[in-house]
């Protein structure tokens, strides 16, 4: 009995989906991380064994259209491998910075001295605007009277 690839891959997919969806229910984050991974990974397959009936090199010029393989697919995997990519490194640095506070005990953020100079300084002030003033600016409708005011 022989078993065909896309039959094999069909496999594959299953187990990926199912394994991932199982992470992704746990409360470890690197669980969870993993789990993303798998499902994205057996995304891929599933656009890969979609994608229909395999060809040679979508180039023009080599060979025949209808002997060419479809490109949208392969751009589609490339795409979702980036963005598999960028998620889970935003997720690794989120798992990090969730260790990293657990393991100080608590999440105090540091007041800067610059932050600090902007408070005391009186220079800054935060008066209110009065009708008086909001009524001696001009309303513009369309551009020619902007361009008007700005000569």
């Amino acid at each position: 009995m022989t078993v065909s690839m896309p039959l094999v891959l069909v496999a594959v997919m299953v187990v990926l989906y199912s394994g991932g969806v199982y992470l992704l229910l746990d409360r470890s984050l690197t669980r969870v991380l993993l789990g993303f991974l798998m499902v994205g990974n057996a995304t891929n397959l599933l656009l890969f064994l979609t994608s229909g009936k395999f060809g040679s090199a979508p180039i023009a010029g080599t060979t025949d259209a209808e002997n060419m393989s479809d490109p949208l697919p392969q751009a589609f995997i490339l795409t979702s491998i980036v963005i598999t990519f960028g998620v889970s490194a935003f997720m690794l640095a989120l798992i990090y910075r969730s260790w990293r506070l657990a393991r100080e005990g608590e999440d105090t953020v540091v007041d800067d001295d610059h932050d600090v100079e902007l408070v005391e300084a009186e220079s800054l002030t935060t008066e209110e605007v009065t009708d008086e003033e909001l009524a001696q600016t001009p309303e513009l409708d369309d551009d020619e009277e902007l361009s008007e005011l700005e000569r």
